[in-house]
């Protein structure tokens, strides 16, 4: 089964944002929040409020959503313009609906898991911890992102419900805006580079007051990452590397701008297609595929096949690439949870070190004696 994820990844990261429209700014004093990596989400602390300003949540986005926040021992001492904001949130969240296992980590990270009352597609979180309070019955299962229940929903009474979507088309979101209920969308998926993406834990810190918290997990994550990327460029032999595989007959791999080519640049490695200048996925046929990368030294990420079996059954012409003679190929699909949700799809966006160390263990071995990867394994 592909999961949602993979489309996002290989077709809708191809589109740019075009010019948004921006909301009135607060004539107030502000304090804007330090981001290092992240263009996505701005966090700006007025005098009795917080304002979280969302740029990007999807390709092309024809505005620029903007959340005022306020603290729960503030709020009926406060009156603010509803027609000013997307939507008035109190906080800390006691109550919270995602709709993207991304979401999921940066909760148990911050150690807040025991808000999340609801998700669509419970099935596709791998999670040991979450599934569970899935299994216990703490978590509503809500249908799917592109037709949420929201009848179950609206039972449950969120704070407030974190949305995703590739488009802005999602009737369920207005029927659940319309019922008083704030939705706000998360764009971490759409930012250019792993740690902008890991940032946006900030984002799930501010809504919990754990702005400081959520800045020493960042923090953490970046040294990790920045650590692996200098200890692998310091050797000397770069493999060639093979990613994707064919979908159709299409072949779907890495543009050179992507999170996933960066990330293989990080590990020092010689990816065939890092000189394309685009991000998200490039779409080639199999000729001009296998005249590039049929010598290439290791495969990864071979959509979900887990079997060379499974490869030269789908396709007969697999078995010509040297990575599958030499049983050299490597993928994240065989990491799963209990109900068979790709763990790398939930948990990779939050922890780009441990991506990175993966790649620099499967590429260089030497450099990450005790390592044990944490995604990525061998197919069978």
């Amino acid at each position: 089964m592909i999961s949602r994820y993979f489309f996002i990844s290989f077709f809708v990261l191809l589109f740019n944002c075009k010019d948004k429209e921006v909301k009135p700014s607060i004539k107030l004093d502000v304090a804007t929040v330090n981001l290092s990596y992240a263009k996505g989400f701005v966090i700006k602390h007025h005098e009795n409020f917080t304002t979280l300003t969302i740029k990007s949540p999807w390709p092309k986005a024809d505005k620029i959503y903007q959340y005022a926040l306020v603290q729960k021992n503030r709020a009926s001492k406060i009156t603010l313009n509803k027609d000013d904001f997307d939507g008035i949130i109190t906080i800390p969240i006691e109550k919270m609906v995602v709709t993207s296992t991304t979401h999921i980590p940066a909760l148990e990270l911050l150690e807040v898991e025991k808000s999340l009352i609801g998700f669509p597609g419970t099935d596709y979180i791998s999670s040991k911890k979450t599934r569970t309070r899935i299994d216990n019955g703490n978590i509503r299962e809500l249908g799917k992102n592109e037709g949420i229940n929201t009848e179950v929903l609206l039972e449950t009474q969120p704070d407030v419900v974190i949305g995703f979507g590739i488009d802005g088309n999602n009737k369920s979101v207005e029927t659940i805006k319309k019922s008083g209920i704030p939705v706000i969308y998360n764009g971490d998926w759409m930012e250019q580079s792993p740690l902008a993406k890991a940032e946006w834990i900030k984002f799930f810190g501010i809504l919990y007051n754990k702005e400081k918290e959520a800045d020493s997990i960042f923090n953490s994550i970046k040294k990790s990452y920045l650590e692996a990327k200098s200890l692998a460029s310091n050797t000397q032999k770069k493999p060639t590397i093979l990613s994707g595989a064919m979908h159709k007959d299409i072949w779907y791999l890495p543009n050179g701008k992507s999170t996933e080519a960066q990330i293989l640049k990080d590990a020092n490695v010689n990816y065939l297609w890092s000189d394309t200048e685009a991000s998200g996925s490039i779409a080639l046929n199999f000729e001009v595929v296998f005249e590039k990368a049929k010598n290439a030294e290791i495969w990864i990420s071979p959509s979900y096949y887990t079997t060379y079996e499974a490869l030269e059954k789908a396709n007969q012409h697999y078995t010509k690439f040297d990575a599958f003679k030499n049983k050299n190929i490597y993928t994240f699909a065989k990491t799963t949870g209990a109900t068979g949700g790709v763990l790398y799809y939930e948990l990779g966006i939050a922890r780009p070190d441990l991506v990175l160390k993966d790649i620099i263990k499967i590429c260089h071995p030497e450099l990450l004696d005790n390592y044990k990867p944490y995604f990525f394994k061998p197919i069978d």
